[in-house]
C-alpha cells in the first residue's frame, strides 16, 4: 500500500513538471483580427466563411445525449434485480430516478426545451 502511494505521487509529480515544462516552452501565439480572419489571395471574403451554428441545438443534442446514456445505466439494473437486495434495489433506483427528474425539471424552467425563441 505504502509503495502504491509512493508510485502515485511520482506520477503526479512527473505529470506536473511535463506540463509545466510544456507551458514554458510552448511557442506563445497572440491572437489578433487578421490572423484569425480567412485568407483568400490577399483580399477580404466576399463572404462568411462559417457556417451559421445554432446554439440551442447544441444543448437539445447534449441534453439527450445525456439522457441516452443514463438510460443505458438504467438497463442493466433490471438484469441485476434477482440478484440484489429489493430494498437497496429500491433506494438506488429511486434516488437515480429523481436526480433525473430533478434536472430534467431544471432544464425544463430554464427554457432549454422550448424550440421557439
Amino acid at each position: 500500500m505504502h509503495s502504491l502511494m509512493i508510485m502515485a505521487l511520482v506520477i503526479t509529480a512527473i505529470t506536473t513538471i511535463l506540463v509545466m515544462l510544456l507551458n514554458l516552452t510552448a511557442k506563445k501565439m497572440i491572437m489578433d483580427r487578421e490572423k484569425s480572419s480567412p485568407f483568400e489571395c490577399g483580399f477580404d471574403p466576399k463572404s462568411s466563411s462559417r457556417l451559421p451554428f445554432s446554439m440551442h441545438f447544441f444543448l437539445i443534442a447534449i441534453i439527450f445525449l445525456i439522457f441516452d446514456v443514463e438510460i443505458t445505466l438504467l438497463l442493466p439494473m433490471i438484469i441485476t434485480l434477482k440478484f440484489n437486495n429489493t430494498v437497496m434495489y429500491s433506494v438506488t433506483l429511486s434516488f437515480f430516478i429523481i436526480i433525473l427528474m430533478v434536472g430534467l425539471l431544471h432544464e425544463w424552467k430554464q427554457g432549454a426545451l422550448t424550440w421557439t425563441n
